[in-house]
Order: structure tokens, then C-alpha cells, then sequence
């Protein structure tokens, strides 16, 4: 019974612990899109992409109130979210969409620039930011994924396909309500935001994991483990076909994620084993648990 309440405790820790890091990131996420919008975007009449290029555009041509408009175009995507992902993650983006707009209705900034390749850049910057921060706080501030989610599903087009298609149709739209320059500008600024959400999704370190089949794989384990400082997982492999044939004697497999830095050393050190081995590299988005940094070697 103690064991039982200790766990239940430990997972009420861990999950509050989890909704604070949330509440942070999406806290940060909006005044950082509050801040790209404001003090760049809003008073240049630039656009971006998606659910806010859309709001920005409307805002423009209609007059109507951006704040406004924020919540109105996203509040579809919100209830597709629900039906889709979860309708935890729809709250939390309905409150993250609602403060944002907030924000945008009732802050005032100064103007920084008046130049618009640091305004594109840099209010791209700032939206993306603000975006990437949210999604890494389970929410979003943009429908527009969302909505890709939700039409792949349903036809041949990938999300990244829609999306793409999506903001071409928006930039089209843009060049002819108002004019090529500021679609073009447009397009920087999407860019520069895409960019900026794939930084703070994906981390400055991208990890490479390698898949290593070999005659010699122990004596490489011993090699990655204690030379190079880095875990292993091995597997049990009954049989496989390669450039000698058919083999049906048991073998073992090998599996670890380096940097992308470190990945030249590792495939060195595994030349040295064995020319013949089969390395097979691939990108890996994020990591959690295990020995992902370099342990100390004595």
C-alpha cells in the first residue's frame, strides 16, 4: 500500500512538474509572437503564413480588429484539433489563442526598424519563436497544422504538401490585394519563421542514429562504450543476405545516437574493425533518456 501512494506521488510530481514547464513555454510563446507582431509585422503591413498570415491579411483588407480575427480564424482549427489530437490539447490552445490576442489587442511597443529586410527577418524570427514555444508547451497559437493534420487524413496530400499549398494560395492572394513587394517581403518573413519553429522544435543538436551490422559488433560495442564513451544497444539477429550470400548463423545488431558532430569519429573507429561493416545513418528529431551525452571515461 506505501509503494502504491509513494508511486501515485511521484506521478503527481511528474506531471506537475510537466504543466509548469507547459505553462512557461507558452507563456514565453506568446510574448514572443506578441512581440513579432507588434513591433514588426502589424505596423509594416507585413503578412506570414498560415492561420496568422491569413489573420493579417483579413485584418488588412477588412479593417478589422487583428486581436479579433485571431480567435476567429483559429477557433475552427481549435475544434478539429479536439476531435483530432485531444481535447486537452484544443484548451490549451483555445487559452494560449485567447492571451495572445489579448495581448495584441491591449500592448503598444516601440518601433525598432524601419527597414524592411530586418523587419521581415526579424518579425519572422519573433512569430516563429513564439510558435515553436507553444507547440513545445503542447498548444498551438496557429491552427494551421492542424488543419494539415486533419485534410491528410482525408486526402492524398501530406501536411507538409498543405501547407505549402495553403501559402501559396495566401502569397497569391497577398500580391494581388495588395501588392508583389509586400509578398514577396511575405515570404521572407514566413521563412524566417519556419526556420525559427524548426530550431526551437527540433534543438541546435541534431542527433544521428546509427545502425551498425557487422562480424565484429562486439568488439565494436567495447569500442563505442569505452573509447568513445557512448551507450549501445545491441540485438539478436538470426539471419540476413549480403554480398557473401545467405547467412544463417546468429549475428548481433547495434544501435546508438551520436551528434551529428561526432558522427565522423564513430564511423572511423568503426573502419578501423571492420571495412566491411553495414553502417546505416539516420536523422533523429529529439531524444529523451539514455545516455545521450558522452559519459566521463577513466
Amino acid at each position: 500500500m506505501k509503494n502504491r501512494t509513494n508511486t501515485i506521488e511521484v506521478n503527481s510530481f511528474i506531471e506537475y512538474k510537466r504543466h509548469a514547464k507547459d505553462f512557461i513555454l507558452i507563456t514565453l510563446g506568446i510574448i514572443m509572437a506578441s512581440i513579432g507582431l507588434k513591433e514588426f509585422l502589424l505596423p509594416n503591413n507585413f503578412l506570414d503564413g498560415g492561420a496568422m498570415g491569413l489573420s493579417l491579411l483579413t485584418e488588412l483588407m477588412t479593417g478589422v480588429e487583428l486581436s479579433l480575427l485571431i480567435v476567429l480564424i483559429n477557433l475552427p482549427f481549435i475544434l478539429i484539433g479536439a476531435k483530432q489530437i485531444s481535447v486537452k490539447f484544443a484548451v490549451k490552445s483555445a487559452l494560449a489563442i485567447l492571451s495572445l490576442s489579448i495581448l495584441v489587442h491591449f500592448i503598444t511597443l516601440p518601433t525598432i526598424t524601419e527597414d524592411k529586410l530586418l523587419i521581415a527577418v526579424f518579425g519572422g524570427f519573433f512569430l516563429g519563436a513564439g510558435i515553436g514555444l507553444s507547440i513545445r508547451g503542447g498548444a498551438v497559437i496557429d491552427g494551421t497544422e492542424v488543419l494539415a493534420l486533419y485534410v491528410s487524413k482525408r486526402t492524398s496530400l501530406s501536411v507538409g504538401d498543405f501547407i505549402s499549398v495553403f501559402n501559396v494560395v495566401l502569397f497569391s492572394f497577398s500580391a494581388l490585394l495588395i501588392n508583389v513587394e509586400t509578398a514577396m517581403y511575405s515570404m521572407l518573413t514566413y521563412f524566417s519563421a519556419s526556420k525559427t519553429v524548426d530550431f526551437i522544435i527540433n534543438g541546435i543538436e541534431e542527433y544521428i542514429g546509427v545502425t551498425i551490422i557487422s562480424e565484429k559488433a562486439i568488439e565494436i560495442k567495447n569500442t563505442i562504450v569505452n573509447k568513445l564513451g557512448r551507450g549501445v544497444t545491441v540485438y539478436n539477429s538470426e539471419s540476413g543476405f549480403g554480398k557473401s550470400g545467405l547467412k544463417n548463423n546468429d549475428n548481433k545488431i547495434l544501435f546508438c545516437v551520436v551528434t551529428r558532430l561526432e558522427v565522423t569519429s564513430l564511423v572511423l573507429e568503426i573502419e578501423k574493425i571492420d571495412s566491411d561493416a553495414f553502417v546505416v545513418q539516420h536523422s533523429i528529431k529529439d531524444t529523451k533518456g539514455g545516455m545521450i551525452k558522452k559519459r566521463p571515461l577513466h
